[in-house]
């Protein structure tokens, strides 16, 4: 899992700035996220929500609403409506980077934008809220009557909401009493998941009750028991975020298989920008993360260079016997292989891989002696044993990788001629 910029033009012009979760495979789909009012997309439950997302398999868009964070605009010049057209904008960006968001999430007003915006996203197929107000005039209880009185007086004033100091103009107060939530609601069409603290002591619940009431089936209500209006605990994000996976996964595309016939098989390890080892490899299909230990400087996210070898003897090792078992008919049950790396610098070779092999069913001790004669002479041992030339460029990778079946052809080789073959 990692994450990279993602900026996009709003329609009146400015930049939007966005931050996307790529999600680890295989991916489910993805998402977009609306964040609450004057928030910005750092702020912790987008930040949380989106990274627990992708590790779930469903990459996220959190985005700056104009005037916010790095996003150009104006806040003073923006509105509500503003904000649910560059809500839309985002998505057909997404969309046209060929990650068209299923499932449309907004937290506070950031879930009425939501609520506002689906309807003009075709590709949406659910929508989540987080502590949505129903009425979207609902902010203006945040403002203190005086700075309402200067701002509808002066037509612009200096507010304070959130302790930060923010210019509001009269349009966007004006723009709040425009907007029919309710009919909106009721005419969605989309499945709908509402969750609201039931203590939220800036969007009360009944909010959350008014939404369920005027929207139509598939719909769910969930109380965020315990938690704040912004979500400040981890234990309530996570949870939050499990329950959007869970709701989510009905409505999401079906995974794709992880490999098509003849794809290449270039690995990919590339830097995700967190600590100093840690990169994000792309491989078969999915995507995970390497590292160093702690101990050698790294964050201890991932399995070393070296776990990864072994994982590849490992796992051709397993592989290989089920084959052969399976070409013979031998009673082998469950097949598990274990090995480790070691480094023995005063030996001739330094380098050791110790492999055990556990394999259950009624074998006998000729049948057990013969796969261990096999395991020996699977493909990733063989290539070990007789090491391999490495070609290596600053170029783009190279453009007739081995092909991903050659691993499989290597063990049929093997299995085929396993009585005329050489022991290595």
């Amino acid at each position: 899992m990692s994450s990279r910029s993602f900026e996009f033009t709003s329609p009146t012009g400015y930049l939007l700035a966005g931050r996307l979760e790529l999600p680890d495979a295989p991916v489910r789909g993805w998402a977009l996220m609306a964040h609450c009012f004057t928030c910005g997309k750092n702020n912790l439950a987008a930040v949380r929500i989106g990274r627990a997302l992708a590790r779930a398999g469903i990459g996220m868009l959190r985005f700056d609403f104009a005037g916010l964070g790095a996003s150009g605009g104006d806040f003073a010049s923006s509105s509500f409506a503003a904000n649910v057209r560059d809500l839309v904008a985002a998505s057909q960006a997404m969309s046209d980077a060929g990650m068209a968001p299923a499932l449309l999430i907004g937290h506070s007003l950031g879930g009425a934008a939501a609520l506002a915006a689906a309807g003009d996203m075709p590709n949406v197929r659910a929508v989540t809220t987080v502590a949505a107000p129903f009425d979207v005039a609902h902010v203006l209880a945040l403002f203190e009557p005086a700075s309402l009185a200067a701002i509808q007086k002066d037509g612009e004033a200096e507010v304070l909401l959130a302790g930060r100091p923010f210019r509001v103009s009269k349009a966007f107060i004006d723009d709040l009493y425009k907007h029919d939530q309710a009919g909106r609601i009721a005419t969605l069409d989309r499945p709908l998941l509402i969750m609201h603290a039931p203590h939220d002591d800036t969007v009360s619940v009944d909010n959350a009750n008014r939404i369920f009431m005027a929207a139509g089936y598939p719909k769910s209500l969930v109380s965020l028991d315990g938690a704040d209006h912004l979500l400040s605990r981890q234990s309530d994000v996570d949870y939050a975020a499990a329950l959007i996976i869970s709701w989510s996964s009905h409505y999401l595309q079906p995974v794709p298989e992880t490999r098509a016939h003849g794809q290449e098989g270039d690995v990919v390890a590339e830097e995700t920008g967190a600590g100093r080892y840690q990169v994000a490899i792309h491989a078969g299909g999915i995507r995970f993360l390497a590292d160093e230990p702690v101990s050698a400087g790294g964050l201890g996210t991932g399995p070393t260079p070296y776990d990864l070898v072994s994982a590849g003897l490992a796992a051709c090792t397993t592989m290989t016997l089920r084959m052969y078992a399976d070409h013979k008919g031998l009673p082998a049950g469950r097949i598990c292989t274990a090995v480790g790396h070691m480094r023995q610098k005063e030996a001739e070779i330094p380098d050791l891989f110790n492999r055990t092999i556990a394999i259950e069913g009624p074998l006998d001790e000729a049948q057990r002696q013969r796969l261990l004669e096999i395991a020996n002479r699977c493909p990733v041992d063989l290539t070990l044993l007789s090491g391999s030339r490495v070609e290596t460029t600053l170029s783009d990778p190279p453009a007739a990788a081995e092909p991903v079946e050659a691993h499989a052809d290597a063990m049929e080789q093997l299995v085929s001629g396993t009585e005329s073959a050489p022991s290595g």
